[in-house]
């Protein structure tokens, strides 16, 4: 993994990039665009990390596809018609925006999955098609309703999300990948995500026998006050038998059906030339699905790399091949603590840290990350 970071627009911006490369097949850039000069107004951050962004992503090869966009807003609600104002259809690409507070005092960060050589389509169900080779990878942003309750709203979004994935020929068990919950006051709304996640999942032979699909559900909310759930997800089409993996690190976690929801730790998809790494939302949690340090961060965030370090490794992975870090902090006020933790660790690694009320109250950090691994002698088809 390649590292980069650099400093544009009178040093107002900073963009810190992951790339990893294989000689003839697909690049792939890991993104993360923040501000950094909190003073300035909503309007000047907005257009400074989308020029910064633009500005990087016209200096690629012309065979540069942006895939998927997740903007973090600090108040959706004000900030997010300029924001649409400012996108005006410009990107052809799986849009995600969400209010989690960049915990730097700025108003808004971007991050930006980009790869060369695909073929990119938005397809009339919503969903963003990226094909190269024999796969086809179906990514989706913000997706909604206004039904009545969290439950309700789930349910509707994993329903809807099944036909169209029915359309492209696939399905929720053997096709999806990663999903993104963003609840709504995390603390009263997760339950009912749980609920309906729970009995779609059985539907759809997703059981504690079979395999779930690796997620992460965390508070964020919408610029839509009826919105209590937005799902946002990802799906390959064209996987083979074995090459799928689920991690689950039973040495430091216990499987998440022990305490009633349903999604996998992790997941490694292997490919000819290279295995993409998912680890889903990950806290300070040991086998039995206790907290392990309550109240203290400092401890709590050594606990969570050390199960995402195991996860890792169950995929023969580590943290040197981490492509971007999305870090959530319950307490702005651990902010100065984490980040430093983390520039102390981890220098070089694209991440964010965000305001974000995690599932469990007694949890006062959670983070996930995507790894890119070299793969030597596969037997399926490269990337």
């Amino acid at each position: 993994m390649n590292y980069k970071s650099i400093e544009t627009l009178k040093k107002s911006t900073q963009i810190r990039l992951a790339v990893f490369e294989v000689a003839q097949g697909v690049s792939e850039y890991q993104v993360i665009v923040e501000g950094l000069e909190p003073s300035l107004s909503y309007a000047q951050q907005v257009e400074n990390v989308f020029a910064s962004f633009e500005n990087w992503l016209l200096d690629q090869s012309q065979e540069a596809s942006l895939i998927f966009l997740r903007c973090f807003l600090s108040d959706a609600v004000n900030q997010n018609d300029l924001l649409q104002a400012r996108l005006n259809d410009e990107f052809t690409c799986a849009l995600s925006v969400v209010q989690q507070a960049p915990l730097n005092g700025t108003k808004i960060a971007l991050w930006a999955y980009v790869q060369t050589k695909v073929q990119v389509r938005l397809l009339p169900t919503g969903l963003l098609s990226v094909k190269h080779g024999v796969y086809e990878h179906l990514w989706s942003g913000t997706a909604a309703n206004h039904a009545s309750n969290s439950e309700y709203q789930t349910r509707i979004l994993l329903n809807e999300y099944i036909m169209q994935l029915a359309e492209r020929g696939c399905t929720l068990a053997q096709d999806c990948m990663r999903t993104w919950f963003f609840v709504h006051d995390v603390d009263h709304h997760y339950d009912g995500v749980v609920k309906a996640r729970n009995e779609v999942f059985k539907t759809q032979g997703l059981t504690p026998e079979t395999h779930y699909i690796a997620s992460t559900g965390i508070g964020g909310s919408s610029s839509d006050p009826r919105v209590l759930v937005q799902m946002d997800t990802y799906a390959v089409k064209g996987l083979k038998e074995g090459q799928v993996q689920f991690l689950y690190a039973k040495s430091h976690l216990n499987s998440t059906y022990e305490y009633g929801v349903s999604f996998e730790r992790g997941v490694c998809i292997n490919y000819g030339d290279r295995r993409h790494i998912f680890i889903s939302g990950t806290a300070s949690i040991d086998n039995k699905g206790e907290i392990v340090c309550p109240g203290d961060i400092y401890e709590q965030t050594h606990r969570m790399w050390e199960n995402v370090e195991t996860l890792l490794w169950e995929a023969k992975a580590s943290f040197d091949q981490v492509g971007v870090m999305i870090v959530y902090l319950r307490d702005p006020a651990d902010f100065q603590r984490v980040q430093q933790l983390y520039e102390e660790r981890f220098p070089a690694i694209p991440r964010l840290i965000l305001l974000a009320s995690i599932c469990r109250p007694g949890w006062l950090i959670e983070m996930e990350c995507i790894a890119f691994v070299r793969n030597v002698d596969s037997l399926f088809p490269v990337l």
